[in-house]
C-alpha cells in the first residue's frame, strides 16, 4: 500500500524509565487505501500516524529496531490475553542495554482492525474462536497491518540497515522490499503465560511467526 507522502511532524526530548530517547512523530498519507473489511468503505485518503523512539548513536552500526503495533489493552492495561506489553518492554530494555536503537510504534490496534472491533473480537474469542477466526467472522482480514510506514520512517531518519527485533517474517520482508537492509533478526520471544498460550499457538501455526 504505497504512501503518497510521509513526513516528520515533531521531534522532542523523551525521558523514560529505560533512559533518554528522542521521540519523533510521523504522518503518512495513503491515496485510495484498500479497505480491510468488505462491508466498510475505505476513505479516499487515509492518514497514518506513528512515532519513533530513538536512543543513542544509530548510524555507526545497524541499530536494533523494533516495529511495534499499538496494543492499548496490553501496553497500557497489562492485559495477559497477549504478549504485546512483554515484547514492548523487552525491546525497550534491549535498546537501553545496548545504549542505542529505535522503537517504531504504529497505530495498528488489533492487527489493524481498531480498538472497538478488537473488543468485539475478544467477545468471540471468549466463545471459542481464535484471534484469526474472530477477525474473519467480523468481516475483517486475518491481519490488516502493513509495514511500509516504518520503512519510510527509517529512511527519513537516515537509517539504511537494521538489526530487527521481531518474530514476524512479514516485517523483515516489508523492510527489505522497501530497500532497508536487515542484517540480523533478533528474537522477540518472551515467557509464555497460560492466558495467552493459545494466542501464541495461532501466531506460530497460522501466521508463520517464529515463536519459540
Amino acid at each position: 500500500m504505497p504512501f503518497e507522502s510521509v513526513r516528520q511532524v515533531a521531534n522532542a526530548d523523551f525521558p523514560t524509565r529505560w533512559g533518554h530517547f528522542r521521540i519523533y512523530g510521523f504522518e503518512g498519507i495513503i491515496d485510495h487505501p484498500e479497505s480491510c473489511n468488505s462491508e466498510i468503505a475505505a476513505p479516499l485518503k487515509r492518514v497514518e500516524s506513528a512515532v519513533a523512539l530513538v536512543m543513542g548513536d544509530v548510524f555507526s552500526e545497524p541499530p536494533i529496531v523494533r516495529i511495534h503495533s499499538q496494543c492499548l489493552t496490553g501496553d497500557v492495561f497489562h492485559s495477559l490475553r497477549c504478549d504485546c506489553r512483554q515484547q514492548l518492554e523487552l525491546a525497550l530494555a534491549t535498546i537501553a542495554d545496548k545504549g542505542a536503537g529505535i522503537l517504531l510504534y504504529e497505530q495498528q490496534e488489533g492487527r489493524g482492525i481498531g480498538l472497538m472491533a478488537k473488543l468485539r473480537a475478544y467477545e468471540l474469542q471468549d466463545h471459542g474462536r481464535d484471534t484469526i477466526e474472530a477477525n474473519l467472522e467480523l468481516g475483517f482480514k486475518a491481519d490488516c497491518r502493513h509495514f511500509e510506514l516504518p520503512a519510510e520512517m527509517l529512511k527519513l531518519l537516515g537509517v539504511k540497515a537494521v538489526r530487527l527485533m521481531t518474530n514476524n517474517p512479514e516485517k523483515v520482508e516489508a523492510l527489505v522490499e522497501a530497500g532497508i537492509e536487515v542484517v540480523e533478526r533478533i528474537t522477540a520471544d518472551v515467557p509464555s503465560e497460560p492466558t495467552f498460550e493459545k494466542y501464541l499457538q495461532v501466531k506460530r501455526e497460522k501466521m508463520g511467526h517464529l515463536v519459540g
